[in-house]
């Protein structure tokens, strides 16, 4: 049974590192699949230390996050890996550490996302002299979140489109559809000068 627990945390590890760029992300994946799976629950450091940083990752990813869960976040993985019984418990707390020693998680509190996948860290924008006015963002998008007109050639004096960020939940169809690579990514905290 052990060997099959320590199997499927394994099997975490590599979902967390194929689906996710972001390594708080990551790191969020892979304590939510272990506490929904392999965590046995029999001592104290791993079972309370993982749900505890579940609360921190999901306050970093949400752009929530400050200084206060980066410390809490790193006396959780520390204790969990000098006091956890089993091996599981001290691999989980090392791949939150992983990434700690970098800015990464530090950014997050920032609001800056560098793999610009936490959704409530990013945004898309239309770059209005890149935008073609041919609509192809508007026909993908299944949220109505993209404003605008089709350009026809008898007819002048049509704005860009526009993304009403209520209205966008960041699933990229837009971006893959564009011609003129006009939509962008951008960080929600930072003062972008881009498509403003």
């Amino acid at each position: 049974m052990t060997e099959q627990k320590e199997k499927k945390v394994e099997e975490i590890k590599k979902e967390a590192e194929a689906m996710k760029k972001c390594p708080v992300n990551k790191a969020l994946y892979y304590i939510e699949e272990f506490l929904a799976g392999p965590m046995c629950g029999k001592c104290f450091p791993c079972e309370m230390g993982c749900y505890e940083a579940r609360i921190r990752l999901k306050k970093l990813t949400e752009g929530q996050g400050s200084e206060a869960d980066l410390f809490a976040l790193k006396r959780i993985a520390n204790e969990m890996l000098l006091s956890s019984r089993c091996k599981r418990g001290k691999d989980s707390a090392q791949f939150i550490l992983e990434w700690m020693g970098t800015d990464i998680y530090k950014e997050h509190i920032e609001g800056i996302c560098r793999d610009k996948e936490c959704t409530a860290l990013i945004e898309y924008r239309i770059i209005p002299e890149n935008c073609a006015i041919c609509g192809l963002c508007a026909d993908a998008c299944k949220y109505n979140a993209v404003l605008g007109e089709k350009k026809k050639t008898y007819k002048s004096g049509y704005q860009p489109f526009e993304i009403r960020r209520k209205r966008c939940v960041k699933c990229g169809e837009c971006i893959k559809v564009c011609p003129t690579g006009a939509i962008v990514i951008v960080d929600v905290k930072v003062k972008e000068t881009v498509g403003v």
